[in-house]
Parts: structure tokens; C-alpha cells; sequence
């Protein structure tokens, strides 16, 4: 099988090189950090010039690099590696999270030495780049960009795209390709499983065996079925809106009283490790977030396939989550847009009422407007997706984004239709 190329992730790394910043990429467990940096970048950099002396990849999840794990070592061997030559030495640290924190032979009453403190002594060397990845957990909880102190560039990582995805079919027809996609996803390895059944159990596996137990270790929860049942709420609503309060009385109705606080530290710890990603609604005549409800995203939709056992298989609710995804992939931050409508209700009484735009995608001053829909087959639901359009009345662009359409065309209001899979494999929406 031929190496996919994550070239959207390879240009970000090569812009970052020699920037006087520690490059930390971060991403969901096994969404392709290592690789990204071992069978991409590294070869990338020994063709243009770099060879293995000036390359130093410490893994510390091995045996064989443990003693690294202590940062004055660390330091130490780093400091000799660089100092060997004059010319450009390039510092790969992987699962950082397994480094140790060390008492301050110096100051043993004092704060303990840990491996930020290394990596920020690190940083001084000139003719040093350094790049780390780290378990999802480790990362997402901000602990080396909060402690780099603002002197790092992170480079998100996420499952492969629908393009990158549908590279590995070569010319196979689209549409199944697609359809595979919305069953399994995009998480690397499942290109190389062969069969269905394979396919499923890896998923299924991933997230018990690595995400789950993993939150549960760091964040020593005591109510693992309080954290399963939340997963499980989470999966089975995607796109839907919720909050702390209603998933709290949703549980106590089923005999699980829990507390929406105690909901809320969940639902964060599930953000930290890049399973799900909150989007708030956003006030587009107001200018100003709603606290909540808000919805929830999964980062690959085979992980929340595999979660409720590949039931649910809703089309309209997937296609929305693996838009999302792709405008996350795409660099955008994503809210969700509300705008309020007024009309006459059945007595005649004016009546106000909130319609949304599925998401209101932001990258620098680009701004856009998206619905996704699967099918219009009516006028009147055309009418009604378009309503959040029209109301708006700024000149941002908009475009829905369909699966019942294989031709791109702008409507006498000047909103794009799109289709599912030219959506994904294209720029001409941008």
C-alpha cells in the first residue's frame, strides 16, 4: 500500500522550520502524528539535504530510549548531539508524555524539573529545530503549549480527510467510496484492515481499549459508567443540541443521579481528548455567543459509528458531522449560527422565532455560511434551508452543500449548491 500523503500537514511543518519555535503536534491517538513525521517529513527533509547524523528521533514510549525520559539526560545527550557539528540538527520527541518529572538535585525542597523545563533550555541552541507529539490526552490538556509560553507552533492533526481518504481507491467510483466513509471513517489503519468485520472491531476496540481507558487513568474517574453513558448520549445525538443540565436529567431519569457540574468536567475531558468538540451557537444579528444549548462533534464518524455498534446510521446527521470535520481540516473555526425570524402564527400574532445556519465556518477575514442537507426534494424545504441565507442580508458567501446533486451551480440568490462529494474533494466553495 502506498503512503498517503498528508501533504496539507508536510506544507504546515516545512513553513514552521527554523522559526525559533518547538513545533508541537497534537491530534487524536492514532490519527497518524508519528507518521506524519517519520515516513513524511523526515524523508522529506534527507531530500533536501539533511542526512540521519543530523536527525535525532527519541521515542519515549521505547525501552530502548527510557533513560530520555529523565530531562536533565534528555538534556544532556541533546546538548552533544547538536554540538557534534556546525550545521542544522533537527530534534524529534515522541509520546512526550512519558517523560518524568525529576526532583532539583539543587533545590530538592524546590519545584521538581520536568521535560518543558528541558525543551525550554533546548529552544537556545541556534542550530536546533524541535518538533514533539504526544498522547492526545497529554496534549490536550494544553500542558506543552501552556508551558512553552507562547513560544510554539501546534500543528493539528486529524483523521484522513475524504481526499486523502479516497487516495488510497485510486480511480474507484466516489460514491462508494464515500459510503465507506460514513460507515468506517477515517482513522489510518483502517485502510489497511481488509475485511468489514475487521474493520469494526479495530474501531470498537480504539475507543475502549485506548480512549476511554486512557481518560479514565489520567483523570482517575471513579464513575467509568457515568463517562460510557455520556460517550453513548453523545454519539447517538450528534448534531443535536444539548447541555450539562439536560444530559444530567436524562441520566437521573434511568437511576443514574449525577450532577450537570459533574457532567460539565466530563464533557471536557472528552474535548481534551480530542473525541468530541463543542460548537456553540452564535448570534448573527446580536454578534454574541449563547452559553447553551450547544452541539457536539465527533473527530472520525466510524469511532461514533462504532460507539452505538454501527446502529443509527442516519445520513443527514453523519454527512453534517463529516462536514464539520472537513472544515476543521481546512483550518476553519466553526460555530453554529442562529438569526431570529419574525411571522404570523395561526391566530394572525406576529411571532418570533430562531432559525440556524448549520455552521458558520471562520479562517482570518473569510467568512462563509453553510447548511448541509442531504436531500431537498421539495420547494418547500429548499425554501426552508435558504431562510437562515436570507435573513442574514450581508454579502459573506453561502452555500449548501447536498447529497442529491453531482453539479455545482449558484441560485438566482446567489447561493451555491454543492455536492456532498465535490464539497469534500474540492476547493471551488472556498
Amino acid at each position: 500500500m502506498s503512503i498517503i500523503e498528508r501533504s496539507v500537514y508536510l506544507q504546515k511543518l516545512i513553513d514552521y522550520m527554523w522559526d525559533g519555535q518547538v513545533k508541537v503536534i497534537t491530534g487524536i491517538r492514532r490519527c497518524g502524528k508519528s507518521f506524519l513525521l517519520k515516513e513524511i517529513f523526515i524523508p522529506y527533509l534527507k531530500q533536501h539535504g539533511a542526512s540521519d547524523k543530523e536527525i535525532m528521533f527519541i521515542e519515549l514510549d521505547k525501552l530502548s530510549f527510557i533513560q530520555y525520559r529523565n530531562p536533565l539526560l534528555l538534556i544532556e545527550k541533546v546538548k552533544e548531539y547538536a554540538s557534534s557539528s556546525d550545521r542544522k540538527h533537527y530534534l524529534f520527541i515522541d509520546e512526550i508524555q512519558n517523560a518524568d518529572s525529576i526532583i532539583n538535585p539543587y533545590d530538592k525542597a524546590g519545584k521538581k524539573i520536568n521535560v518543558f523545563d528541558a525543551l525550554n533550555d533546548l529552544m537556545g541552541i541556534k542550530n536546533l529545530d524541535i518538533y514533539v507529539t504526544g498522547s492526545n490526552s497529554v496534549m490536550l490538556s494544553n500542558d506543552v503549549l501552556t508551558n512553552f509560553r507562547g513560544r510554539s507552533d501546534e500543528i493539528r492533526v486529524h483523521p484522513l480527510s475524504f481526499s486523502e481518504y479516497s487516495t488510497a481507491f485510486g480511480n474507484a467510483d466516489s460514491k462508494k467510496v464515500f459510503d465507506e466513509y460514513c460507515f468506517f471513517g477515517g482513522m489510518p489503519q483502517i485502510i489497511s484492515k481488509k475485511t468489514d468485520s475487521e474493520k469494526m472491531d479495530y474501531l470498537k476496540d480504539l475507543f475502549e481499549r485506548t480512549y476511554l481507558k486512557d481518560i479514565l487513568e489520567r483523570r482517575k474517574i471513579k464513575k467509568a459508567d457515568i463517562l460510557s453513558m455520556i460517550i453513548n448520549l453523545l454519539s447517538s445525538s450528534i448534531g443535536s443540541l444539548t447541555n450539562p443540565t439536560k444530559m444530567a436529567n436524562s441520566l437521573s431519569s434511568k437511576g443514574y443521579p449525577i450532577e450537570s457540574k459533574t457532567i460539565s468536567k466530563y464533557l471536557s475531558y472528552l474535548e481534551e481528548a480530542y473525541l468530541f468538540t463543542e460548537t456553540k451557537r452564535y448570534d448573527i444579528k446580536g454578534k454574541s455567543y449563547f452559553d447553551y444549548p450547544s452541539k457536539y462533534y465527533c473527530e472520525d464518524i466510524g469511532l461514533r459509528n462504532a460507539r452505538i455498534g454501527f446502529r443509527q446510521q442516519e445520513i443527514t446527521h453523519i454527512m453534517e458531522n463529516i462536514v464539520f470535520n472537513e472544515l476543521k481540516y481546512r483550518g476553519y473555526s466553526v460555530d453554529i449560527g442562529v438569526i431570529e425570524d419574525r411571522h404570523l402564527n395561526c391566530q394572525g400574532e406576529p411571532q418570533k422565532i430562531q432559525r440556524e445556519i448549520d455552521f458558520i465556518a471562520n479562517k482570518g477575514y473569510q467568512k462563509i455560511y453553510i447548511q448541509s442537507a442531504f436531500s431537498l426534494p421539495t420547494e418547500e424545504k429548499i425554501k426552508s434551508e435558504k431562510a437562515g441565507f436570507l435573513l442574514a442580508k450581508d454579502s459573506f458567501r453561502k452555500v449548501i452543500v447536498r447529497g442529491d446533486i453531482n453539479k455545482t451551480w449558484i441560485d438566482d440568490s446567489g447561493i451555491m449548491n454543492i455536492g456532498i462529494i465535490d464539497f469534500l474533494k474540492g476547493n471551488e466553495w472556498e
